[in-house]
């Protein structure tokens, strides 16, 4: 296995949250949904200007539906460009589940940032700006 050295410079927290539709399923018809999660999850793995760091499940301590934090489950990612977090939340509009998409059971919203850098206290000493 070969290091990933591809630099992608944002830091994005997908939040993702699954809604009362999918509570509303009849348990014959969960799997299908489940399915396409798995389908999303794995077109995001896919993505050449995506770099998922780890996906986190909060469903053991978080119950039911999710219309903001917590949310269901989250990826971190690092990811090219702005574009790239857009196509990664455009999964939800595209992904099928039967007669509908993936957004009728769920939600995504993404957090854009970079990756924390502390800098050295010497740094810090001689530039007072760069302080939190």
């Amino acid at each position: 296995m070969t290091a990933d050295t591809r630099n992608l410079p944002l830091r994005v927290l997908f939040c993702c949250g699954v809604t009362q539709n999918f509570f509303d399923l009849p348990r014959d018809q969960i799997g299908e949904v489940w399915q396409a999660y798995a389908t999303m999850l794995d077109a995001v793995q896919a993505m050449e200007t995506v770099r998922v760091l780890g996906i986190m499940d909060d469903d053991r301590l978080t119950v039911g539906q999710s219309d903001g934090a917590p949310w269901t489950f989250y990826i971190m990612a690092d990811v090219s460009d702005l574009d790239a977090a857009v196509a990664v939340c455009n999964l939800y509009r595209t992904t099928a589940v039967g007669q509908y998409n993936l957004w009728r059971y769920g939600k995504i919203e993404a957090r854009v940032g970079r990756p924390l850098t502390v800098p050295p206290a010497a740094a810090v000493a001689a530039k007072p700006d760069l302080a939190l």
